[in-house]
């Protein structure tokens, strides 16, 4: 039979690619719901070519619109609307895999009603780890789910370990090497990047993604959100993982082992590899992603990240240390300081200082509940938002 799928974000990248790859095996995968956001033309269409039983969207001025657009194409897919309906399809007995690919915040709640379902996570949202790793990881010891990490550098460091479930030292595993592209601005420094402007920071070099996440590369938060999560699916302490500068973006990420043996993962950069590895995984399936052809890349570079000009990996890695709701605060503030940049209200250095000004105001407490989590989310949302109103321009 067929197995089953919800895809949280399925008008984002990660969701595309994901339909991609899932149109290539009709015969192993359907769709039972896709949520989208904002662009509802787009949802439609995926809607009319792959006939999920659900579609779910958070307003009702949108649902309303999806409905009309559905009916008129004759579609049966039922539009839901509300946070409440992305937990309800992504924890659905017909479930059997759920794609978390909701950028930030907000995919939290519908990702852990997934765990406690016991369902097979493709895990793309690694806000979900950063700002609730603990309660997130012991909900997928109780239920028994399955957790598969789609970040092409977790994606990586999963495919290198080895198969048996044991810590990493009893692995021989010495160190986790995270590969980070360095992103559109790599060797700048940061007089450099005063005058960066948004347009100038979505444009990736080697992928293709969302503005928010394309902000943190450029930034340099992606691969210290990618580190804290990397400490929570690996049981690895941030001494245990480096960040190495990888231009090519063709090694994804590295394990070093005791003997000396240094294990990578290749690949074009093309999201639809770690996809299809999770979504088949223990298995094998194609991609659809072009056969790596190392003659023609000739070279691979590596180097150090530059943290005097990208301060926010050791604000990360600093959070990742301190531990408790650090992460969530780091995490918030960051969502709080994109956004503001992408609305041309702060300039792009500014926003490690808003997130450095937010951690350093911020008590630190233990979250023991998920609603402890969103408070100290909201908190540091709040305070980030006052704190950019001081210094916008």
């Amino acid at each position: 039979m067929r197995q089953k799928i919800t895809i949280l974000g399925a008008t984002g990248s990660i969701g595309v690619n994901t339909l991609d790859v899932i149109s290539r095996h009709t015969d192993k995968y359907s769709v039972f719901a896709l949520s989208g956001h904002q662009k509802i033309n787009l949802l439609t269409i995926q809607c009319i070519e792959h006939s999920p039983r659900y579609a779910v969207v958070i307003d009702p001025e949108s649902a309303s619109i999806l409905r009309a657009k559905l009916q008129e194409a004759g579609s049966d897919t039922e539009v839901l609307c509300g946070v409440d309906a992305l937990s309800d399809v992504s924890s659905h007995n017909d479930v059997d895999i759920v794609m978390a690919a909701i950028v930030g915040a907000a995919g939290l709640v519908p990702t852990l009603s997934a765990v406690n379902a016991g369902k097979k996570i493709l895990l793309a949202n690694k806000e979900a780890l950063v700002m609730a790793g603990g309660l997130f990881m012991q909900a997928v010891k109780v239920s028994g789910a399955v957790l598969l990490p789609v970040d092409s550098e977790h994606n990586a460091i999963f495919q290198c370990l080895p198969g048996a479930s044991q810590g990493l030292s009893e692995s021989g595993v010495v160190r986790l090497l995270l590969s980070a592209s360095g992103g559109p601005f790599r060797g700048l420094t940061a007089e450099q990047m005063i005058d960066v402007t948004v347009e100038q920071a979505v444009a990736h070099p080697n992928w293709s993604m969302g503005r928010k996440i394309s902000v943190d590369s450029a930034t340099l938060m992606n691969k210290g959100l990618e580190l804290i999560e990397a400490c929570w699916l690996f049981d690895a302490s941030p001494d245990q993982i480096d960040v190495i500068v990888h231009p090519q973006s063709i090694v994804h990420s590295l394990v070093q082992y005791a003997d000396g043996s240094v294990i990578a993962q290749l690949g074009n950069p093309d999201m639809r590899t770690p996809i299809a590895h999770a979504l088949a995984w223990p298995e094998r399936i194609d991609s659809g992603v072009a056969e790596l052809d190392l003659f023609d890349i000739a070279r691979l570079d590596f180097t150090r990240p530059d943290l005097e000009s990208f301060p926010c990996l050791s604000l990360a890695s600093d959070a990742a240390r301190a531990g408790m709701d650090a992460p969530a605060v780091l995490n918030a503030s960051n969502e709080i300081a994109v956004q503001a940049f992408l609305d041309r209200r702060i300039g792009f250095t500014q926003i490690a200082a808003v997130v450095k000004e937010t951690l350093s105001a911020s008590i630190f407490n233990e979250p023991e509940s998920l609603a402890a989590v969103q408070e100290s989310d909201s908190k540091a949302r709040s305070y980030a938002a006052s704190f950019i109103l001081k210094i916008e321009r």
